[in-house]
């Protein structure tokens, strides 16, 4: 199949062409007709599919040969949900829009700068607008932009734009928008509760479902590592060094642990920077900047890098800390593998964390055997007086949530060790 094949006008065809694109993905090829037709679309695609272009390409085929009823009217409101995500989107609609005859105005915009040159940059008018809800919302309020006109909402990464964390700003902006629109959720992944509120969302979408299908999915090797909690930063030098890594995106939990382990890594002569909602916006940037070009050999990140950012060829991914969630993971370690190219994702996995890979897999249909590197061996649990587990290692986190499922005493075994001690 050829991009001509899908109904997209010449220019558009042309645009791709001068990237050395002809051959749609599955995703595109079956979520472009769609959207030309009008149709409200959930796309769920692995990550590296090409979702951008999926909703990209029809939108501005669309845009293009509709005119504008007023030149501050938004014609379309693509939502991301971090700012990193916003600037590459933003980039791939305008190096499209650049070979329109048409003239089609996009804007970006995103919290963490001055809202002043975003509001001056709008005050011409914008066909598109690429954005974070919250600032999205500041603009509306400052009366830089009205959403009253907007034919098409796209949400990319969907599923993470409908959890808790955006859910009110979410609701504001809907309200705001007018109730005859065309809307498209795209993602890597939709967890059943957040599946079931898209689709309340959308007016008889089509379904597309590519995630499942073995010729879409990245090619990537998955690793993982049993170790000792406290000694991860050691193993990951340890990696680093030994498998001569030449980059290398390493997920955390917290933003304090992003400073730390890459503090610990640039006393070890390991150039690497942290990665976190807490840095200025122009950090941010001059981080993922120097990244790109190989500048950076490592970025310690929290789950704000797990979404949306394009890397290219990037070989590894490692899991330090592990993900909250299962679909999490899928997002974290498709940051490697992507357009065809081959990745490695790593996890550190400590006895304490070892029944939440288990789920991770369970969830995601896997098996990936525990590794164990030499010098690096985790101490064995030891059994406590009622046969619980205990860990040898003194830097062993205090467990609040009742152990780890599977490994708590039952109540024939509390019952068998009060007897047991009675008898003494």
């Amino acid at each position: 199949m050829h991009f001509s094949s899908l109904g997209l006008s010449p220019a558009l065809l042309r645009a791709l062409e001068r990237q050395n694109l002809n051959t749609p993905t599955a995703v595109q090829s079956q979520a472009i007709p769609a959207i030309l037709t009008g149709n409200d679309a959930m796309a769920r695609a692995q990550t590296g599919s090409g979702k951008t272009l999926a909703f990209g390409l029809p939108l501005l085929h669309k845009l293009a040969n509709e005119a504008a009823q007023s030149p501050r009217q938004v014609r379309a409101l693509v939502l991301v949900p971090t700012r990193e995500l916003a600037i590459q989107v933003g980039a791939t609609l305008r190096d499209l829009a650049n070979q329109l005859p048409q003239a089609i105005r996009i804007s970006v915009v995103f919290g963490g700068v001055s809202i002043n040159p975003q509001m001056l940059a709008m005050r011409g008018g914008t066909d598109v607008v690429v954005a974070t809800p919250g600032r999205l919302l500041d603009l509306v309020h400052h009366n830089a932009l009205t959403l009253s006109s907007t034919q098409i909402l796209v949400l990319d990464e969907a599923d993470r734009l409908l959890e808790l964390g955006f859910e009110a700003e979410l609701k504001r902006l809907l309200a705001l928008l007018p109730a005859q629109r065309q809307s498209l959720f795209f993602s890597a992944t939709f967890a059943p509760t957040v599946a079931a509120l898209a689709q309340s969302m959308l007016r008889d979408p089509v379904q597309i479902d590519i995630g499942g299908t073995d010729q879409e999915k990245p090619d990537i090797t998955q690793q993982a590592i049993l170790v000792d909690a406290p000694r991860r930063t050691q193993l990951l030098r340890h990696l680093i060094i030994e498998q001569k890594w030449k980059r290398v995106l390493v997920f955390v939990a917290t933003k304090h642990a992003a400073e730390m382990v890459a503090d610990k890594l640039r006393k070890a002569r390991i150039y690497a920077e942290p990665f976190h909602g807490e840095l200025s916006q122009g950090k941010r940037s001059q981080v993922l900047s120097d990244f790109k070009a190989s500048r950076l050999k490592v970025v310690i990140a929290t789950d704000m890098a797990s979404r949306g950012l394009d890397i290219s060829q990037l070989p590894v991914v490692v899991n330090f800390d592990l993900p909250r969630s299962a679909d999490d993971y899928t997002h974290r370690i498709g940051r490697t593998g992507r357009a065809g190219e081959a990745g490695l994702a790593v996890s550190f996995v400590s006895h304490d964390t070892e029944a939440h890979f288990r789920l991770i897999e369970k969830r995601h249909g896997l098996q990936v055997p525990l590794e164990v590197i030499t010098g690096f061996e985790p101490p064995e649990p030891e059994l406590g007086t009622e046969g619980e587990a205990t860990h040898s290692s003194s830097h062993a986190a205090p467990d609040h949530n009742g152990g780890i499922k599977g490994k708590r005493p039952s109540k024939k075994d509390k019952l068998r060790a009060l007897a047991a001690r009675q008898q003494h």
